[in-house]
């Protein structure tokens, strides 16, 4: 019976460890389960994390790139102003497109504006068999200011062309660089010309308007006062005859015999003064002679 005992204790005992082997070993893959998970979760936040690094390392190299862009469109837009040249003589012929082709080859142009001539003078030149249009004085925008200086100075008093063969040379260059002077400013000039010539145009209007009815209404009265003379006429009624009451202007015969009259009768207001202080000197000489005569017998 003993026997019995130890062998049953001893095939327990093996088991019991075969149990407690697995149990242990079972905790530790369940321990190193949640270790992976927890290195995974570790792994993921890196990645995580250095996303958001490289997302903000990103940020700031745009930020730094528009701030470059900004200052670099500054100081583009700082160092590109405009500038305007006044052209003051334009010879005949000369056009926007060959200015143009003259003054590009010195820096870029932007606006051309060329006044036109007046409308008698073009008046004349038609009448005359000339249709072409000539322009007396220009504009010139240069996209750089500095430009525009420079070729203001080199180019004033010099001939328009290079060579002899080509248009233009026997004329010269008058321009003149305008300080602080913008396009707006020619434009609002131009306004106000425009303005003042169609008020002028209206007043002429309104005056010839008026004239004309004036003239109208009087033939509408002399046709009525007609109508009226005729009635009377009829009736036998005593019609009175037309009388103009208006006083004629001077000829000038008339003016200049009024004016020679003016003077004769100056001169002889003289001549009379003149007489009236010899007389008077007269008596004063008889006075003293007496005077003395008396004195000298005494």
């Amino acid at each position: 019976m003993e026997r019995r005992e130890e062998e049953e204790e001893k095939t327990t005992a093996p088991q019991t460890e075969e149990e407690g082997e697995e149990e242990e070993d079972e905790e530790e893959g369940a321990a190193a389960v949640e270790r992976g998970n927890d290195e995974d979760e570790t792994s993921e936040r890196n990645k995580d994390g250095g996303d958001d690094e490289d997302d903000g390392d990103a940020a700031d190299i745009k930020k730094k790139k528009s701030k470059q862009k900004g200052s670099l469109t500054s100081c583009s837009d700082r160092k590109c102003i405009p500038g305007i040249i006044y052209l003051g003589h334009i010879p005949p012929r000369l056009r926007p497109k060959h200015l143009r082709n003259l003054l590009s080859v010195y820096g870029e142009i932007g606006r051309i504006f060329l006044q036109p001539e007046d409308g008698e003078v073009r008046r004349r030149k038609r009448k005359s068999g000339l249709r072409r249009c000539d322009f007396t004085e220009g504009w010139v925008e240069f996209r750089d200011k500095r430009v525009a200086k420079r070729v203001a100075a080199s180019l004033h008093n010099t001939p328009m062309a290079t060579r002899k063969r080509q248009p233009f040379t026997s004329d010269l260059w008058c321009i003149k660089y305008l300080h602080r002077f913008q396009w707006t400013h020619l434009s609002e000039r131009l306004a106000y010309e425009q303005t003042v010539l169609q008020q002028r145009l209206r007043t002429e209007v309104s005056q010839a308007k008026r004239e004309t009815n004036f003239y109208l209404n009087n033939v509408d009265k002399s046709a009525h006062l007609d109508k009226l003379r005729r009635k009377r006429q009829r009736d036998g009624q005593q019609v009175e005859e037309k009388t103009w009451d208006f006083t004629q202007r001077q000829t000038e015969e008339e003016i200049q015999k009024k004016k020679k009259k003016q003077k004769d009768s100056v001169t002889q207001k003289h001549l009379d003064k003149a007489r009236l202080i010899q007389q008077k000197s007269q008596s004063n000489i008889s006075l003293l002679a007496k005077i003395f005569n008396s004195s000298q017998s005494q």
